[in-house]
């Protein structure tokens, strides 16, 4: 396929840019990203290797974007996160913790391939959008709760963000480390979350 024609796949809606990070976003997604290689890259989208550098500066950048787009995929797939004020903190905290385990699950495996190219998860990280990040959000709103006074004025927000975020990783990191497969890592039971949420409620001591 020529550059010409691979610019003007689906109807003609994308660039051959495009056409390139989605195609290194669908290998992302498949295969993870461990010895994703721009000839790889290039075949996938029936261009020859040399034109990936025509529209990037390397491919570091072209793999970051890739990230970007397969971490907007991945959200777009989850539902909506609670809106603080609403509901209960019990219930949406719950809501945050499956959805970050979720999230975790789809996502870690393919930045775990990249843990000796710090370049590129640099490089995605100054991509991604705070507003987006489901840490940020985690912490933001546990904050508009303990403002609207239904956390403690006292509540360590940091602690139990950090608590939480702990326990999004640990299933699909304890599988990458232990050599198994971390895309079939398990997800986090419904009762363990339910013990997780009590736990940065109440805490650990006695009531």
């Amino acid at each position: 396929m020529s550059p010409r024609r691979a610019a003007a796949l689906r109807g003609g809606d994308r660039t051959l840019r495009e056409h390139l990070i989605g195609t290194a976003e669908r290998l992302i997604a498949e295969r993870g990203t461990a010895g994703l290689t721009v000839r790889t890259i290039a075949r996938e989208a029936g261009v020859a290797d040399g034109v990936l550098y025509n529209h990037f500066a390397d491919k570091e950048e072209l793999l970051a974007l890739a990230l970007r787009a397969h971490a907007v995929a991945v959200r777009r797939g989850l539902p909506a996160l609670p809106v603080p004020g609403e509901g209960t903190v019990e219930a949406n905290l719950r809501a945050h913790i499956e959805h970050g385990t979720a999230l975790h699950a789809r996502l870690l495996p393919a930045l775990a391939g990249l843990v000796g190219r710090p370049e590129v998860l640099a490089r995605f990280a100054a991509l991604d959008d705070p507003d987006v990040n489901w840490r940020d959000r985690l912490g933001a709103y546990l904050r508009a709760e303990r403002d609207l006074g239904r956390l403690p004025a006292d509540a360590r927000v940091d602690a139990a963000t950090a608590m939480i975020v702990g326990v999004c990783h640990e299933p699909v990191l304890s599988a990458l480390l232990g050599g198994g497969d971390a895309g079939a890592a398990r997800s986090a039971s419904p009762g363990m979350i339910d013990d997780l949420v009590a736990t940065v409620l109440y805490g650990l001591a006695p009531r």
